[in-house]
């Protein structure tokens, strides 16, 4: 594989989240101070999530990785590359629809992962609301894919958060046999 995926992890990053739920419920109880009534006995505080951070190296520049993941016809290579090909999509399903343009909605891989571009910064940056058609709905995460040099390669940093707990481990996977593995092949 030409793609260096350093280090695939799951992490959980809970002093970060302690700080910022500290800050969150000293907010909260300077505006519950005002108040009589508090009716939100049942509420819970969570103190970790699953997020997935990977830095993926592309023998290829910002903007033909940027592209390869913006341009329908260059994404439906990867599609066609990729472990989902060969497992999970039915024959004959939707094409890969992506637009350029932020606010626009996408379908990859024959329609198992919808989603929405939320900013678009031309080879620097890609944020999606973006879900596996089989969630919820209305349930989404957020994808954010940031772009770098890195000598003669591209490395690209993914951070995904905000996806139902105990899906980690799959979309992990995810990642490496349906993005990064058949870029590398598509870039190379």
């Amino acid at each position: 594989m030409n793609g260096k995926v350093n280090p695939p992890a799951i992490i959980n990053d809970p002093a970060r989240r302690q700080a910022i739920a500290g800050v969150a419920l000293a907010l909260g109880g300077l505006a519950l101070a005002s108040t009589k009534a508090w009716a939100g006995a049942g509420d819970e505080l969570t103190h970790s999530a699953e997020s997935i951070h990977q830095e993926v190296h592309f023998k290829a520049t910002r903007k033909r990785v940027y592209e390869t993941l913006t341009d329908a016809k260059q994404f439906d290579h990867v599609v066609k590359l990729s472990d989902a090909a060969k497992t999970r999509m039915r024959p004959g399903g939707p094409p890969t629809q992506i637009s350029p343009e932020a606010g626009a909605a996408f379908s990859l891989f024959g329609g198992l992962f919808i989603g929405r571009n939320i900013e678009l910064a031309a080879n620097v940056r890609i944020v999606q609301a973006w879900r596996p058609a089989y969630w919820d709905p209305g349930v989404y995460s957020i994808v954010r894919f940031e772009f770098a040099d890195s000598g003669s390669e591209t490395k690209l940093v993914l951070d995904h958060k905000g996806f139902p707990d105990g899906d980690g481990k799959s979309l992990l996977e995810g990642w490496t046999k349906n993005y990064w593995e058949p870029m590398a092949k598509y870039l190379a």
